[in-house]
């Protein structure tokens, strides 16, 4: 299983999927801060995860990922869509590099709570999450809870 991580920050989904596959696959950690890959990689390796991979890049930029097109089963994109301006671009990057079929998990905060999240006209509500997803061909396969401040989304590759 090939699994990438869009918006990485400190790693901490890279480092429990890497543990998870048990050594086999891969799992990118791909981040525009240089800082949080590099520690990503220093943690892999104090961990022994030989299988976590890191990519500078931009995804809001075409084929920002830098991975070849079709090349993942998963794109995990956590608390990143209220930070980008360009959403429909990060979900077109994730679609590129998935496979047919492939998997879009996209968790994100569900409203402001005051200054606990996001400012409130930076939150990407589930339906407008939803939305953009299914406009660039996924259709939403599941929802699971993903905290009291956020919902979880997994969609599919059409």
């Amino acid at each position: 299983m090939v699994v990438a991580d869009f918006g990485s920050g400190s790693g901490a989904y890279v480092l429990a999927i890497a543990q998870e596959l048990s050594g086999s696959g891969k799992v990118y950690a791909i981040d525009v801060q240089k800082d949080l890959l590099r520690r990503t990689l220093n943690d892999a390796k104090k961990l022994g995860l030989e299988n976590v991979h890191i990519l500078w890049g931009d995804l809001e930029k075409e084929n920002g990922s830098k991975l070849s097109g079709q090349s993942c089963d998963v794109v995990l994109i956590s608390n990143l869509l209220f930070q980008v301006q360009n959403k429909e671009q990060v979900l077109r990057e994730a679609r590129r590099i998935l496979r047919p079929r492939g998997y879009l998990v996209v968790i994100d905060w569900q409203e402001s709570f005051g200054g606990l999240g996001p400012i409130k006209k930076h939150v990407i509500d589930r339906n407008t999450a939803i939305g953009y997803a299914e406009h660039i061909g996924f259709k939403l396969s599941d929802e699971f809870p993903a905290g009291a401040h956020h919902y979880g989304l997994v969609l599919r590759a059409m």
